[in-house]
């Protein structure tokens, strides 16, 4: 269970004090979390009108930069293919599992200046999410075209003798080549038919050589059989042919199309290999980068709305609970309990955890001191 409650409360005589408060509530007498200091360092407040309208605007940021994380995580798993149990190991932020990650936080001074203003910060992250997106795009576009290609390829080269591709079956001596008047050609015969067309097959038209047939390949259902025939008998084989429930298949021994293909197929098979490595490094980075930025964003948002809640000067205690998943209840009660005092008109909303179906809460869910999730649960396996 990797689901994080970051929240945050007014700093009593001293934020140490807050903390030691909720240590208190929710670990010594019971095991409802594991806590973590969230270190915030202090940023521009700014007035009090961009507050306000930066707190909705990162709710829509947070919203779009955990999609691009998702989908980046997500489409890491897709690439990773016969692999996929290796994609959380993939997953990492500064070299770190994503816990360890979220537990530890420190603020990124370099990437994101705190001396900056809130509103510069935020557009700092979204124009680097949104790259990130949009690279993203460019790349699974070009890789799944490749992929589909050689996908494309390979059910050719699979499936029934009826429609696979028999490039890599025949060989050019299973072939009468360059006669003005004789032709060889490949019939898909059931296997439970093998007597009947041996028996059959020099009558199915007036001009079939006796004795040309041949085995060139089986699979589970049939064989594939050769036979040579005069030219002006084409049509009449043929018919004849469907008749007894044999399939002339539509050949021409090529070899220059053959080759060509078996071509295609290699290089698409390199080139798929080629763009693998550097793909999963990219994906490996942009996901740790998108990860970095989103938890930022959560920061952002807890000051943000602790600024608004709780007034001025700053003073608060961001504080980061892993619940354990069987007190989840207990530990919303406890919670509640612990900071009641900071908003009566969160009573109403204490229950907003629980299910009621048909009324989707989790969307405002609301409570006396200022509360996000932080779900790492980024993996979608269908």
């Amino acid at each position: 269970m990797t689901e994080f409650w970051l929240i945050s409360a007014p700093g009593e005589k001293t934020c140490q004090q807050t903390w030691d408060k909720l240590m208190v509530a929710t670990t010594r007498n019971n095991n409802l979390s594991a806590n973590n200091k969230f270190n915030i360092p202090d940023l521009k407040v700014g007035t009090l009108d961009v507050l306000v309208g930066l707190s909705d605007e990162l709710a829509k940021l947070d919203a779009f930069v955990e999609s691009v994380v998702k989908k980046v995580a997500q489409y890491m798993a897709d690439v990773l293919e016969d692999s996929r149990d290796k994609v959380q190991e993939n997953l990492l932020a500064n070299g770190v599992d994503l816990v360890t990650y979220i537990t530890r936080f420190q603020w990124d001074m370099a990437k994101y200046p705190i001396k900056q203003s809130l509103k510069n910060i935020s557009e700092i992250i979204s124009k680097q999410v949104t790259q990130i997106d949009n690279d993203l795009k460019a790349r699974a576009s070009a890789y799944n075209n490749l992929k589909g290609n050689l996908q494309n390829l390979e059910r050719k080269n699979a499936g029934s003798l009826l429609t696979r591709s028999l490039a890599d079956i025949v060989k050019k001596e299973d072939f009468v080549l360059d006669s003005e008047y004789l032709i060889t050609m490949l019939v898909v015969v059931p296997k439970t038919s093998y007597i009947e067309w041996q028996k059959t097959y020099e009558t199915l038209a007036e001009m079939v050589v006796p004795r040309s047939t041949n085995l060139l390949f089986e699979d589970q259902e049939s064989g594939l059989f050769s036979v040579t025939l005069f030219r002006k008998a084409i049509d009449d084989f043929r018919h004849k042919a469907r008749e007894n429930k044999f399939t002339v298949r539509d050949f021409q021994y090529n070899e220059e199309e053959l080759k060509a293909d078996k071509e295609e197929m290699t290089r698409l098979s390199t080139d798929k290999k080629k763009q693998f490595g550097p793909l999963v490094r990219w994906l490996k980075v942009n996901f740790s980068e998108a990860f970095i930025a989103w938890i930022h964003i959560k920061a952002l948002r807890v000051f943000v709305e602790s600024v608004l809640r709780y007034g001025l000067p700053v003073n608060f205690q961001a504080m980061l609970l892993q619940p354990n998943k069987k007190n989840m209840k207990k530990l919303r009660e406890v919670l509640y309990d612990l900071y009641k005092h900071l908003d009566s008109s969160a009573a109403a909303i204490i229950d907003a955890s629980m299910d009621i179906p048909g009324l989707n809460l989790s969307q405002q869910e609301y409570y006396p001191y200022v509360y996000y999730k932080i779900d790492c649960n980024l993996l979608d396996f269908k």
